[in-house]
């Protein structure tokens, strides 16, 4: 059965669609507005009292010239009624709904300015309620008119307030709501993007789904693609490393015993060392590439007594090493992966150093361990150089490195993989310090005994 799919629209059209919607919310609120301007009315006895002032207003001044009626009209004026005369109208304000029902209770008091082509206006609804208007005299002039109290029981003050403010919110609201919809799939495609590659070499591809604007969807296919594309580019490329790693471990291993047939000398020693060279860049390539081991889980292990194990293998190598910390510190990490990590900086510490010191520092939120040797450190502007793949600097640090330059982004990965982070400085005394931060996703189950050094 085929999944119902709603029909794909551009996000150009969905944005024209929110305005557009927006625009008949308003056309329909200031309809409403003017509407409910208009069918407001005043008491009977206020009707009565304005339609009787401007008959008797409008007869005077009929019977007037037309020099003498702006006196005439500043005679009528009262305490209540201010007027006006002029040859024409003037324009009422912009903002100056009709009052319909009003002009109609006028005109049935008093019928006689029916054809007088009576104006009733609200001329500043919400504040004083003031109404104004006019009339048309004899000769074609008019007569002006405005209240000079607010009329009783026109008080727009509150509904102007609410039918202005409620639109505008709603509106705000409605389009905030629509265009965060519109824009949710590039949330998804933007939070995708910035995980690729966060799960290390063989990290599981998450797809995004696939919705929004045609334009969006269409992005967010690619993606998806691409992803599928370069895991199987990965995926490809290591199962070939891998396979070709443990094919030549197999000529390596029938080497190791042809070497053991022949006679101690300088040749031997050096095809020795040769082949154990070969060894350590295979296994240092597929651990890079994570081509040797399958995905390992994470358990609780003993820092503590990782590290002082390791410790104490260098000093049975005859090496100068110590660990300084508690004697056990359970921290859930991936054993194999994280002790491979701790011994390349201890290896490293030792190839370039007299003495390496493994200090290991908990705390409530995190985990510290610093690796530190008395070697000639790394230049200060090579220290983030030196973490890349196959990066190794000759000046600082000779060309009898075994291996292909991966110890260090060895154990970035590594420690990237459990949520660390890892950061390299030169030390004052001189040397190098790497340290390791675990964050309190792994958080530290036992401490116990006294720091030992």
């Amino acid at each position: 059965m085929t999944r119902f799919r709603r029909p794909a629209i551009g996000l150009l059209g969905q944005v024209v669609a929110i305005l557009l919607l927006t625009l008949l919310i308003e056309f329909g609120t200031s309809t409403l507005l003017y509407e409910r301007a208009s069918s407001f009315a005043v008491r009977d006895d206020e009707a009565h009292r304005l339609a009787e002032h401007l008959v008797i207003s409008r007869r005077l001044m009929n019977e007037r010239a037309p020099a003498q009626r702006p006196a005439m009209a500043a005679e009528l004026t009262t305490d209540r009624y201010a007027l006006q005369w002029s040859m024409a109208l003037p324009e009422p304000p912009r903002i100056s709904p009709s009052l319909n029902e009003m002009r109609r209770q006028i005109v049935e008091w008093e019928p006689s300015l029916k054809g007088s082509d009576l104006r009733v206006r609200l001329q500043s609804p919400g504040r004083s309620s003031v109404v104004a208007g006019g009339l048309r005299l004899a000769d074609g002039s008019w007569l002006y008119f405005r209240t000079l109290e607010p009329v009783a029981n026109i008080n727009l003050a509150f509904e102007r307030i609410a039918l202005a403010l409620i639109p505008a919110i709603a509106l705000m609201v409605l389009g905030g709501v629509l265009l965060r919809r519109a824009f949710l799939p590039l949330r998804r495609l933007a939070v995708a993007a910035e995980q690729v590659g966060r799960g290390g070499m063989g990290g599981a591809v998450v797809p995004v789904e696939e919705d929004g604007p045609g334009e969006v969807r269409r992005v967010v296919t690619a993606f998806n693609r691409m992803q599928d594309r370069i895991q199987a580019l990965i995926a490809g490329r290591t199962q070939a490393l891998a396979a070709v790693g443990h094919d030549l471990r197999t000529p390596l291993a029938r080497l190791h015993l042809r070497i053991e047939a022949l006679d101690p000398d300088e040749t031997r020693d050096a095809i020795v060392r040769d082949v154990e060279e070969m060894e350590a860049m295979i296994t240092s390539l597929l651990a890079f590439l994570g081509g040797d081991a399958d995905p390992e889980r994470a358990t609780s292990v003993d820092l503590a007594v990782m590290c002082a194990t390791l410790a104490d293998d260098a000093q049975d190598r005859g090496r100068d090493a110590a660990y300084v910390g508690p004697d056990h510190c359970e921290w859930r990490v991936r054993r194999i992966g994280f002790k491979r990590a701790l011994m390349n900086l201890v290896d490293n510490a030792l190839h370039y150093g007299e003495r390496v010191t493994i200090t290991l520092i908990p705390g409530g939120e995190t985990l510290t361990i610093r690796v530190e040797d008395d070697g000639p450190g790394i230049p200060d502007d090579e220290l983030e150089h030196v973490l890349e793949p196959f990066v190794r600097l000759d000046p600082a640090r000779g060309r009898d490195t075994v291996g292909f330059g991966l110890g260090l982004p060895i154990v970035q990965l590594a420690v990237a993989t459990e949520g660390g982070t890892l950061t390299l400085a030169n030390r004052r005394e001189g040397g190098l310090c790497a340290q390791i931060v675990l964050p309190h996703t792994g958080r530290v189950q036992h401490v116990s005994s006294s720091p030992r050094a």
